[in-house]
């Protein structure tokens, strides 16, 4: 017995000084053992649990185990820290969102360069969707393209300088999220679970009753989740971070939209242009409807000739009829007729 509380209080003593190295709050241990216990409440959390228990199991009062208090200060002050040197480090964690609308006559060629440069930055396409156009449009042409590209950050200001050379930007907006404070904060508070998860071994390998491994585990359990979702989380901003978002739409058109700001003559006689080419355009649109629907016009136009035709015999017939029926109706009653009929 004197044994075990040897080994107790050397134990508690070595977690003492590990607490005390990562900034949690310590305390001296007891002189003798605290009594077990025996049931926990149900109504009691995971953390609760697992304070009593090591501290019954190192003979140690249970408010000296708090390690989640411990655990929000070292994040805490970590993170101050952290915060204070990101500040003064040039190396920020931003992640860069651009959106963008351009237009060119050159369809193809526009859209073939701007794949090509996405790979040779090192970026990669994240979505591409293509419309072909219509037949049925007011233009002989009508393509667009919705592009979401990945960038490296570094190449960015790059690539949109050539999409800027090889198209006409009509709208371009970019968003720069700030995200060093969230990243420092929960690469501490990551740190500090790790810590945990690591005494938490010790300790499982110190255990000797089911009941404290139990509850060693399932405290291990909820560490291990929490660190897991913590690393998925930062590898997450870490690719926002590394590669820039680029949400670019590619529209096809016969005339460049003017980037400078017109006067009063050149918006006169553009609009005096452009109607006189809306005109020229329909024209031309009806001529190639006509063209394109020979066929149908024609066996439409056959159509209603045989209509015409046989409503125009319908009611020379119809007069005919009724023609020859007038007539038998007067010759029924001459007078010659009348008697001939009565003598009968």
């Amino acid at each position: 017995m004197k044994k075990a509380k040897r080994i107790g209080g050397l134990f508690a003593l070595a977690l003492a000084l590990v607490l005390t190295a990562c900034g949690g709050v310590g305390s001296g241990a007891a002189d003798s053992a605290s009594p077990r216990v025996e049931q926990w409440n149900a109504g009691s959390n995971t953390d609760s649990m697992f304070q009593e228990s090591v501290g019954d199991f190192l003979g140690m009062d249970p408010g000296y185990t708090n390690m989640e208090e411990g655990k929000n200060y070292d994040a805490g002050e970590g993170s101050s820290q952290e915060q204070h040197n990101a500040g003064q480090d040039s190396s920020r964690k931003l992640i860069r969102t651009v959106n963008l609308s351009v237009e060119t006559r050159e369809f193809d060629a526009v859209m073939g360069t701007l794949e090509q440069r996405v790979t040779d930055l090192g970026g990669y396409i994240e979505r591409m969707e293509t419309y072909n156009g219509s037949v049925y449009s007011s233009y002989r042409s009508n393509r667009s393209a919705s592009m979401t590209a990945r960038i490296p950050a570094a190449q960015l200001n790059g690539f949109l300088n050539e999409v800027s050379e090889i198209s006409n930007v009509t709208r371009r907006s970019e968003n720069v999220q700030d995200v060093t404070l969230e990243y420092v904060d929960m690469a501490s508070h990551k740190k500090t679970l790790q810590a945990e998860h690591d005494r938490l071994l010790e300790l499982m390998e110190q255990a000797e009753s089911i009941e404290d491994i139990i509850t060693i585990e399932e405290r291990l359990s909820n560490v291990r989740y929490q660190i897991e979702s913590m690393e998925a989380q930062l590898r997450t901003y870490d690719n926002k971070v590394d590669y820039s978002t680029v949400y670019l739409d590619v529209s096809e058109v016969q005339e460049l939209t003017p980037v400078h700001e017109e006067t009063l003559w050149e918006r006169i006689s553009g609009g005096f242009l452009e109607d006189l080419k809306g005109i020229g355009d329909g024209a031309l649109e009806i001529l190639v409807w006509l063209l394109v629907h020979i066929p149908t016009l024609v066996l439409w136009a056959l159509a209603v000739t045989l209509f015409v035709l046989w409503v125009r015999w319908y009611m020379k017939r119809s007069r005919e009829k009724a023609e020859k029926k007038r007539a038998q109706a007067a010759g029924n009653t001459l007078p010659g007729n009348g008697d001939t009929n009565g003598e009968k």
